[in-house]
């Protein structure tokens, strides 16, 4: 089976100098896990929510929260986002992406068209969905 028939399509990008609060605001409204970063087009690391959580003070959002707590979203993305992502074309197979998720300490893989561009991401719970059908 080919990854192009279980990737998700559609993905978000973020810029490499957004702040994490338009970060945070994308990910509290929406059901995904990863976010790519882009700068001039190109890929260049990639977001997840265990990202995020990490960065931002645990006291956000509660009565204890104070500007140091608030700061926290000030960062950017390129602060906190892992770096050189590991890619897969869009006609990788299935297998391939399990290889990739057994050999790396990932949990997502963009896919990306012949120029390089994402179209698509991948995670272990989509491949382990397409082996339920």
């Amino acid at each position: 089976m080919e990854i192009k028939q279980i990737m998700t399509v559609g993905v978000v990008t973020v810029e490499l100098d957004d702040k994490l609060s338009v970060v945070k605001e994308i990910f509290d409204h929406r059901k995904f896990h990863h976010l790519l970063a882009m700068e001039d087009g190109e890929l260049i690391g990639i977001v997840s929510d265990r990202d995020l959580f990490k960065a931002l003070s645990p006291n956000i959002g509660t009565s204890t929260e104070s500007y140091k707590d608030t700061a926290t979203l000030n960062k950017r993305v390129h602060q906190i986002m892992s770096h050189h992502p590991i890619v897969l074309r869009e006609d990788a197979t299935v297998d391939e992406a399990i290889d990739l998720f057994n050999s790396h300490d990932i949990s997502c893989i963009p896919i990306v068209n012949e120029r390089n561009s994402p179209i698509g991401i991948v995670s272990w719970r989509d491949i382990l969905k397409s082996l339920r059908k």
